[in-house]
């Protein structure tokens, strides 16, 4: 079923792609988020949680670190080239020039943020409401480069991803007493959706500080939302958590699960009360789950450990260039560090993140 809409979608595109006489399908993409789309922005900012150093990079161009916490490229760069773009939507913190650059869109991920200011804040990471604020800073940029028509029908029309949640679940409830001695799970993940939705649309009462700041207010009308994947199957969560055993951890999957409902029903929310908001989730937990459970059906060999180092918890200063055990084939491994997926799974992703955001496009 996974691999006929994929197809499918694929099809549609190249046929559209065809009819634009090879210009992208939209004119630019805006991604925020956490380490899963974090392209470099972590780079410059005074944190441990980055991925400039080998092995990080290993199959990307030039086979160099970029800052992807992948062994290549991540979904967001598969899903760019699926719509024609020639080239990756920038780190918007690495840019020298922040002009023409900006053209075709640009990413203000930070590894270890999350709809939670207070995870971002825990690892000096990029919080939310900063990335915001480097957007609306890119929007004069625009408007300097192009003129304020051009900039104004690019915002409208550019499609904007948004993936995170993952870190303030792994990164900081389940190992926060702080957190997870005062708040159940489902108090704490009411407390993220009302985050995503003051993130989407303002509301200000909330514990999020973003106050009037928001995407539909600065002109964003394609939003694609990424679920949660399913946590207890990352590699580091079962060595974590898993209490000696090397199956999925069945209580974090469901956290997911239940987080992922009320993300869903947020949304839906949100699309019938805001005019000419285009608002999809997109699905990376089933897909995700399938290959962890039924790996060798989808191509891979190992999804239990990671390529990097001992493949059981490894992932940013612990996945270096001296960390033994590294695989040599990455793409037989569904993970490539004890959190995130390798290119080979991001190209599966990708593929499911095209066919059901096919409405943010058409």
């Amino acid at each position: 079923m996974g691999y006929s809409r994929s197809f499918l979608a694929s099809f549609l595109l190249a046929v559209l792609l065809n009819v634009t006489n090879g210009q992208p399908l939209v004119p630019a993409l805006f991604i925020f988020g956490d380490s899963v789309v974090d392209v470099g922005n972590n780079n410059r900012q005074f944190t441990l949680v980055k991925a400039n150093f080998p092995p990080y990079g290993r199959d990307f161009e030039n086979h160099s670190p970029t800052g992807r916490f992948c062994n290549g490229k991540l979904a967001t760069d598969f899903t760019a080239e699926t719509l024609g773009f020639t080239s990756y939507p920038p780190a918007y913190l690495n840019l020298m020039t922040k002009g023409k650059n900006l053209l075709n869109g640009a990413n203000f991920a930070s590894a270890a943020s999350g709809y939670f200011e207070s995870t971002a804040k825990l690892y000096n990471a990029i919080p939310l409401s900063q990335q915001l604020e480097y957007y609306k800073e890119c929007q004069n940029k625009l408007v300097e480069a192009a003129g304020k028509s051009s900039a104004s029908s690019i915002i409208s029309d550019a499609i904007y991803l948004v993936s995170a949640g993952n870190s303030d679940f792994v990164q900081n409830y389940y190992i926060n007493p702080l957190l997870n001695k005062v708040y159940t799970t489902d108090q704490f993940s009411d407390m993220l959706l009302r985050c995503y939705s003051s993130f989407i649309q303002a509301c200000l009462s909330h514990p999020c500080h973003l106050a009037l700041e928001n995407l539909y207010a600065l002109g964003a009308r394609r939003i694609g939302v990424t679920t949660l994947p399913p946590i207890g199957c990352l590699p580091a969560a079962i060595t974590l958590f898993g209490s000696h055993s090397n199956e999925c951890v069945a209580s974090l999957n469901s956290d997911a699960v239940d987080f992922n409902e009320k993300l869903n029903t947020t949304s839906r929310n949100l699309q019938n009360m805001l005019p000419g908001l285009n608002l999809v989730i997109l699905d990376i937990y089933q897909p995700l789950y399938d290959l962890v459970t039924k790996p060798f059906e989808n191509g891979f060999f190992e999804a239990r450990k990671a390529c990097c180092g001992t493949g059981l918890i490894e992932t940013s200063i612990l996945c270096n260039k001296k960390s033994i055990g590294t695989c040599a084939n990455a793409s037989e491994y569904v993970f490539w560090d004890g959190f995130h997926p390798s290119e080979a799974a991001n190209r599966v992703l990708a593929d499911e993140l095209i066919a059901a955001g096919i409405s943010l496009i058409s």
